[in-house]
């Protein structure tokens, strides 16, 4: 099975994120978000190409556009990039997270966070199914809910 549409999120217990995956044709549309106030902060639109240093790797470019006053375009874009190589399609990836009062370990958590929920969509694409559990955050599957997969709502 290959769903049109799935949604991953993160579960440490601090600073998880979630994403919401839609294909559209061969191309996927992801949104990212996590926090008090979630919102889209950035977008980032990638599509793959061969490597520059060896046109047999996969490799990617993006183009990302940040509101002013928001942090999430480096989230957005590294996402983008990882998913457009990995699954050479076009990607588009919305982020907006806020949490009040974030400070370095935080930040820290939140990108840990964003590679494992990255690890999730490229697992979850490749699998094709957008069901089960495979939980990176913490090493372990689906037993200790570090994440968790879903099919997500008909739009």
């Amino acid at each position: 099975m290959n769903p049109e549409a799935f949604t991953v999120r993160t579960r440490t217990g601090s600073y998880d994120l979630t994403a919401a995956i839609r294909r559209i044709g061969p191309d996927l549309l992801v949104a990212v978000w996590g926090g008090q106030r979630p919102h889209i902060g950035a977008v980032a639109a990638a599509q793959p190409r061969p490597s520059l240093k060896d046109p047999a790797q996969p490799s990617a470019s993006a183009s990302v556009l940040c509101y002013v006053g928001h942090k999430e375009d480096l989230l957005a874009r590294e996402i983008a990039l990882a998913v457009a190589s990995s699954v050479n399609s076009a990607v588009v990836v919305t982020a907006g997270i806020h949490w009040d009062n974030l400070d370095e370990n935080g930040i820290a958590q939140v990108v840990k966070n964003s590679r494992v929920l990255t690890g999730l969509i490229l697992e979850q694409v490749a699998v094709g199914n957008g069901s089960g559990c495979h939980g990176e955050a913490k090493g372990n599957s689906c037993p200790d809910e570090s994440s968790s997969v879903s099919p997500a709502p008909a739009a």
